[in-house]
């Protein structure tokens, strides 16, 4: 057994499962090498088999899903890769339960509920529970009876709004990876994920994710399955099929690596006088919190109308989804002439000044018929509305727009908790 794995000294042997091992780093207190098994399991380990290579498969797509999970806010355990074969993590106390969620009905929801058919949509994702008992295989479990258990881990005691708050936080990390897959016309068809408390009582999200956690269907076609289902679905193990599963889990490494979305954006700050500066910075700097691209420009529709019409076409002609941000009080001209010679969308967002802040409004949001600019009067709320039109086509800035609903829903529901502490 190795005593080191990228130049850390492993400690003692925390936890053996049947496709990973878990060691104590001492050179990082609080933190844990996870060590990926060349080994390939189904029906909780009665079906096992020895797949060389099996592990850096896993390792590497274990790393490509949580680096797009920790790039857009979602709160893990993963920290960084380690070697070929593994990585270190917080070291959390898990949580015994496995949680499900479903976009379509297959496999064992069928069993269970007979009389859906394959392939029923679910909308919102349907999400389960499974307690985590080999012995037993898994058993489906309630909201009640987990806060029943009464569990405690690192002193974070798991109650309802525990509960509550890892369904959602579950259903958000499918909806992100489903809209990321959906770039490689990959559907996300349901997948199984695991939480653990950290030393400090945070909850992570923990484990690993990888081919053995979801169903995958490229071009949403069962029969193009590229994940474990195809070595479950075998009777008689041959080398031939084990290759054909190595190949299919290196083929979702290798798509992983393409995830990226292009950086194919730009939110345009233009601002019709210097004075507002400030006020267009706070802008900027929502917008790339959210992760857009932004800049900020100086052009006044009714001073100098031409320089205006001549920066219209300049973001025009950039082969990018561009969108507008127009601030400008008092008589605002430059949202409205934006809006009328282009086609790209404009948002207002008028620096009102409480002296005047009826009509600055109101010279915003009286614009001539034809015209379709919006109006807001926060710069968050600009960054907001732009990063909702971009988050179409982008999946990173549309999980984190996602990721900062999760984080308001969690405050609130910590807060109640804090005030009624039955919950």
């Amino acid at each position: 057994m190795a005593t080191e794995v990228g130049g850390h000294k492993l400690g003692k042997m925390l936890v053996e499962g049947k496709t990973k091992q878990v060691f104590d780093l001492p050179s990082m207190p609080g933190h844990c090498m996870m060590v990926s098994k060349d080994v390939i399991t189904a029906m909780n380990g009665v079906k096992c088999n020895e797949l060389a290579g099996k592990g850096a498969i896993s390792n590497k797509t274990n790393a490509k899903v949580f680096e797009t999970l920790n790039a857009v806010g979602m709160k893990t355990a993963f920290f960084k890769l380690a070697s070929d074969g593994a990585f270190i993590a917080k070291k959390c106390e898990m949580i015994p339960i496995e949680w499900v969620t479903r976009r379509l009905a297959t496999g064992s929801f069928l069993k269970r509920n007979v009389g859906v058919p394959e392939g029923y949509r679910f909308s919102p994702p349907k999400h389960e529970m499974f307690f985590k008992d080999d012995a037993n295989d898994d058993p489906q479990w309630s909201e009640e009876q987990i806060i029943s258990a009464n569990w405690k881990f690192n002193g974070r005691h798991i109650g309802p709004a525990e509960v509550e708050i890892l369904q959602t936080t579950s259903i958000m990390v499918f909806e992100i990876l489903e809209k990321a897959w959906a770039t490689r016309n990959c559907a996300l068809i349901d997948m199984k994920i695991e939480f653990g408390v950290d030393e400090s009582g945070e909850i992570l999200l923990a484990d690993i994710i990888d081919s053995d956690s979801w169903r995958l269907w490229p071009a949403g076609d069962k029969r193009l399955m590229v994940d474990k289902q195809v070595y479950r679905n075998l009777k008689n193990v041959t080398s031939s099929d084990l290759d054909t599963v190595k190949r299919n889990f290196e083929w979702v490494a290798e798509q992983l690596d393409h995830l990226t979305p292009a950086n194919d954006h730009l939110v345009a700050i233009l601002m019709g006088s210097p004075s507002d500066m400030d006020y267009c910075k706070k802008i900027q700097g929502h917008c790339q919190s959210l992760g857009l691209n932004a800049e900020v420009r100086v052009t006044s529709a009714h001073k100098g109308t031409k320089e205006t019409m001549s920066m219209i076409k300049y973001y025009e002609s950039l082969p990018l989804k561009v969108v507008f941000i127009a601030v400008a009080g008092r008589s605002n001209g430059l949202g409205p002439v934006i809006s009328g010679n282009s086609a790209l969308p404009v948002i207002n967002c008028p620096p009102v000044k409480a002296e005047n802040v009826d009509m600055d409004i109101w010279s915003s949001l009286n614009v001539p018929s034809g015209l379709g600019c919006s109006t807001v009067i926060y710069p968050e709320s600009a960054a907001l509305n732009a990063a909702q039109m971009i988050g179409l086509s982008n999946y990173v800035v549309w999980s984190k727009l996602k990721m900062k609903q999760l984080n308001n829903y969690v405050s609130l529901r910590m807060a109640d908790k804090q005030a009624h502490p039955e919950q």
